[in-house]
C-alpha cells in the first residue's frame, strides 16, 4: 500500500524513538529536579517539585512525540482508527473510567493548595498525551506499518509500554517490577479503548482520569493509605478475567472473514 510523502519507521527504529522518548523523560528529571530538597516521603510535596521533576521533562517528551509524528506525516493515522471492535468491548473504557473516577482521593486533594491540584491536573493530562501519542500512536501505527497482524500489533505495543516503566527503578526501586507487569496490562485495554473510541481521544481521557486516581492520595507532603487505590487493580483484574475470556469475540465476525485475521490477542 502506498502512504504517499509519508515516511516509514520500523518497528526497530520504533523501539529507538521510545528509548530517546525515555531518556528525555528520566535524565531531563534528574538534570531539571537537581537540587530539589525532598524530605517527604512523597513525590509530589510542592509545585516546584511537580513542575522541575516531572511536568517539564514530561512536556517535552510531548514535544518529541509531536515533532517525531509530524516527521512521519502520520498525524491521520495516529489521531482515526478505522478498526471496530464488538459492542461488548465498549465495557472496558468505561469500567477504566469508572474505576479511576472512585479511585481519587477526593479528600486529600481538598486539603492541597489549589497550585499543587492544578499542577496534578495539568501532569495527568501531559502523562496522558505523551504515553497514548508514544504507544497507542506511533507505536500501534509503526508495527500496523510493518505488517504485523492487528493481535500482533496490540500485543508487542502494551508489551512496551510496560518495559518501559521498569526505568521508573531509578526513583521506586524494585516496585517498579510488578508497575510493568501492570501497565502491561492497562496498555492492552488501552489499545481496545483506541479501537472502542475511533482514535486517540478516548484512550488520552481513560489515561489521563486513571493516572489522576492513582496519584491522587500521594499528593502533598503528607501521603496516605486509601482504600480507594485498590479499586483500578481489582478493575484490571476483572477486565482481564473477561478479555480472557471473549478475545476470540473482540473483532467484528464480518471482519473477521474478510480480513482472515483472528481477533487481538491479550497482553498477559
Amino acid at each position: 500500500m502506498k502512504h504517499g510523502k509519508m515516511r516509514n519507521l520500523s518497528w526497530q527504529m520504533y523501539l529507538l524513538v521510545v528509548v530517546i522518548y525515555i531518556a528525555i523523560i528520566q535524565l531531563g528529571g534528574l538534570l531539571i529536579g537537581a537540587g530539589i530538597e525532598n524530605d517527604t516521603d512523597s513525590s509530589f510535596p510542592t509545585v516546584e517539585v511537580m513542575m522541575r521533576e516531572a511536568i517539564i521533562p514530561i512536556a517535552l517528551s510531548v514535544l518529541f512525540g509531536a515533532l517525531v509524528a509530524s516527521w512521519l506525516g502520520w498525524w491521520g493515522e495516529i489521531l482515526t482508527d478505522r478498526r471496530p471492535v464488538q459492542r461488548w468491548v465498549r465495557l472496558v473504557p468505561i469500567a477504566m473510567l469508572i474505576a479511576a473516577v472512585i479511585a481519587i482521593d477526593y479528600a486529600n486533594l481538598a486539603d492541597q493548595a489549589v497550585g499543587l491540584v492544578l499542577s496534578l491536573l495539568l501532569l495527568v493530562v501531559l502523562v496522558g498525551i505523551g504515553e497514548e501519542l508514544m504507544f497507542r500512536g506511533i507505536g500501534v501505527v509503526s508495527f500496523r506499518r510493518d505488517g504485523f497482524k492487528e493481535g500482533r500489533v496490540a500485543l508487542y505495543t502494551s508489551l512496551i509500554f510496560g518495559l518501559v516503566h521498569v526505568t521508573n527503578a531509578i526513583t521506586t526501586g524494585p516496585q517498579a517490577i510488578a508497575q510493568a507487569i501492570v501497565v502491561s496490562l492497562a496498555g492492552y485495554f488501552l489499545y481496545l479503548s483506541r479501537r472502542v473510541g475511533g482514535g486517540l481521544l478516548l484512550p488520552v481521557v481513560v489515561h489521563s482520569t486513571w493516572d489522576l486516581g492513582l496519584i491522587s492520595p500521594e499528593l502533598g507532603p503528607d501521603p496516605r493509605a486509601y482504600l480507594g487505590a485498590a479499586v483500578p487493580v481489582l478493575a484490571l483484574v476483572g477486565l482481564g478475567v473477561l478479555v480472557i475470556r471473549r478475545r476470540r469475540r473482540i473483532e467484528p465476525a464480518d471482519e473477521n472473514v474478510t480480513r482472515g485475521e483472528p481477533a487481538p490477542e491479550p497482553a498477559i
